[in-house]
């Protein structure tokens, strides 16, 4: 079993708004990987006094906690507790029903000896590949069907933030885990699993560095830090000014586990 994490923030005067967390039985024979994307908050606030690196931890770390301790929940059932047990936690002086309240993307895997699970909600993204070399891409499309022109528009963003037609992240309605990607695959099918946020899948997405082959391969050889360090070569290379969804850098932060 090999497993390698690696995280960098957008802005190190600024706290990191991703969150990463993994475990691995004594027994070697299963895991489970978080990886969390926290969702930057708007200067006017979020009606939570607490702050998103706060909501990533409280939530990543119940994830983690669920995902060895319940192997008899559903990925979508542990997300959907860890939510709640996350909202219960600061219900009594924050505004959860404020649009912008702490939320995240999340990516969840956890394998044993037979099959591989998977969960994902909003724009981050697991890779599997095959023993043959084939890597599969794992995804939430919801963002990119918006509209034309929503995601350039704050208030129209906001306006089908976990909301139908729109798009959802975990936030505080524990029934968002209905609305994430789920599945699994055997575990004889997958060779090698990785996590990427928005910040890190950028190295495809937005640079077209290379295909999800060609990024499974990195991550082999270099590990997740070796992914970061091209994509911030990528970004300090592009034209004075230019920004991808408005920032420079992102918060970025890659798992990568050979099972």
């Amino acid at each position: 079993m090999n497993l390698a994490l690696a995280t960098i923030p957008g802005d190190p005067e600024h706290p990191n708004e991703d969150w990463l967390g993994a475990c691995l039985p004594a027994s070697g024979s299963g895991g489970a990987l978080v990886a969390l994307d926290g969702v930057t908050p708007p200067r006017s606030g979020t009606g939570c006094s607490h702050g998103v690196p706060w909501f990533v931890a409280r939530l990543g770390g119940r994830l983690v906690e669920l995902s060895a301790s319940r192997r008899d929940l559903t990925l979508g059932e542990i997300l959907s507790d860890s939510i709640s047990d996350t909202a219960d936690s600061h219900r009594q002086t924050c505004d959860l029903s404020h649009v912008r309240t702490p939320q995240a993307t999340v990516v969840l895997a956890r394998w044993d000896r037979s099959r591989v699970e998977y969960l994902v909600l909003s724009d981050s993204v697991l890779l599997l590949r095959t023993p043959a070399g084939g890597v599969r891409a794992v995804r939430d499309d919801s963002l990119d069907r918006l509209p034309p022109g929503v995601r350039s528009s704050v208030a129209a963003t906001d306006a089908l933030r976990n909301a139908d037609g729109g798009f959802f992240t975990a936030a505080a309605d524990p029934a968002v885990s209905e609305r994430a990607v789920t599945g699994e695959v055997p575990r004889a099918e997958v060779q090698a699993l990785a996590a990427l946020t928005d910040g890190a899948s950028r190295w495809r997405d937005a640079f077209a560095a290379g295909d999800w082959v060609d990024c499974m391969d990195v991550l082999r050889t270099e590990g997740p830090q070796g992914l970061l360090a091209r994509v911030r070569e990528l970004e300090r290379a592009e034209p004075c000014g230019r920004t991808r969804r408005g920032k420079v850098h992102d918060d970025a932060t890659a798992a990568y586990a050979e099972l």
